[in-house]
């Protein structure tokens, strides 16, 4: 018996406690946490339908400050973005951009309920954004239904909504000298 064998059971029990808790994410990032002022690859995860139902069109929002977005073409399902002005002013590459991608859909495709599937895009995080969290709303559309992932919370200490965005937690670069690639 080692030293740690009493460990096992304890960290199995803790498992079994959080797996109820993934099982309840409906939509969310797989990486959730970013330095600011790099290029972030976002893949929003789709995990079910709509009530049994196969999921057609898939619409991410994109927040202010997530600049230079493009997503990446899936087999199957028809890519769209809408454009649109900042609020703010930002700069890629060294040149002033005023406008860009605000929101990102896929259709045409088909999801079984019983699958789940990504969804990926890239942008840049500006590091004006500041250190904390940004919200991507998510809406996932099905045949008779949909099952819309928009909720944000008030503030950092209020209950967990009930439809709760996917969230990005945005951290200091590591490396200041190499930020923005």
């Amino acid at each position: 018996m080692t030293q740690f064998s009493f460990l096992k059971p304890a960290l199995a029990g803790c498992l079994i406690s959080v797996a109820p808790l993934a099982a309840m994410a409906h939509a969310s990032l797989e990486t959730q946490t970013a330095a600011l002022g790099t290029t972030y690859k976002g893949v929003m995860r789709i995990t079910h339908g709509c009530d049994g139902q196969s999921t057609q069109r898939v619409r991410i929002d994109i927040p202010e400050g997530v600049v230079n977005v493009k997503p990446m073409p899936k087999p199957g399902w028809t890519v769209t973005t809408e454009r649109g002005a900042y609020a703010h002013s930002y700069t890629v590459h060294g040149s002033p951009v005023t406008e860009g991608v605000q929101a990102i859909e896929w259709s045409g495709g088909t999801l079984p309920d019983d699958f789940f599937d990504e969804f990926i895009f890239r942008g840049t995080l500006d590091a004006s954004l500041g250190e904390g969290v940004i919200y991507f709303p998510t809406t996932q559309y099905c045949a008779d239904g949909e099952n819309a992932w928009v909720d944000i919370p008030a503030s950092a200490d209020a209950p967990r909504p009930a439809s709760p965005a996917p969230a990005l937690d945005l951290v200091a670069p590591a490396h200041a000298d190499h930020t923005g690639h």
